[in-house]
């Protein structure tokens, strides 16, 4: 099953896209192909032909329930994906992680996917267990 990780960043966050490569390394590790698209960076890729999308940022605020505004507009813009199975993660940066993790859960569903799991990341290896465990079917 094809596989999108879609890490909205921007080129000074690393440590997200670190990350995203842990949980592609553990989504690779049960068979899966996993591609890791930077959608900042990569605007106007599309993702509609992936079977399960996993979307990624950080907080904007060190008092956390902030979601960059990029992420709006780069869901609102990436295809069509009502219905698609999907992963919410956030770095681990500040407080109230989870009020950000929340509003990214919000944006994802007012675009019609379907959350099948989320959760706040630390760091690589975090991301690599989490990768292994997904449930991708």
């Amino acid at each position: 099953m094809r596989v999108g990780i879609v890490v909205l960043y921007e080129s000074s966050k690393q440590k997200l896209l670190t990350i995203a490569a842990g949980l592609a390394e553990g989504i690779m590790q049960n068979g899966h192909s996993a591609e890791i698209i930077d959608g900042i960076l990569e605007g106007d890729k599309k993702i509609t032909f992936y079977d399960y999308l996993i979307i990624g940022t950080e907080t904007t605020s060190a008092f956390g329930g902030k979601v960059p505004g990029k992420v709006r507009t780069y869901l609102s813009q990436c295809g069509s994906v009502s219905g698609k199975k999907s992963f919410a993660f956030i770095v681990k940066k500040g407080l109230r992680t989870g009020k950000t993790l929340t509003a990214l859960m919000k944006l994802m569903e007012f675009e019609g996917m379907f959350i099948k799991y989320s959760e706040v990341l630390k760091n690589k290896d975090e991301g690599k267990e989490i990768g292994k465990r997904l449930h991708i079917s």
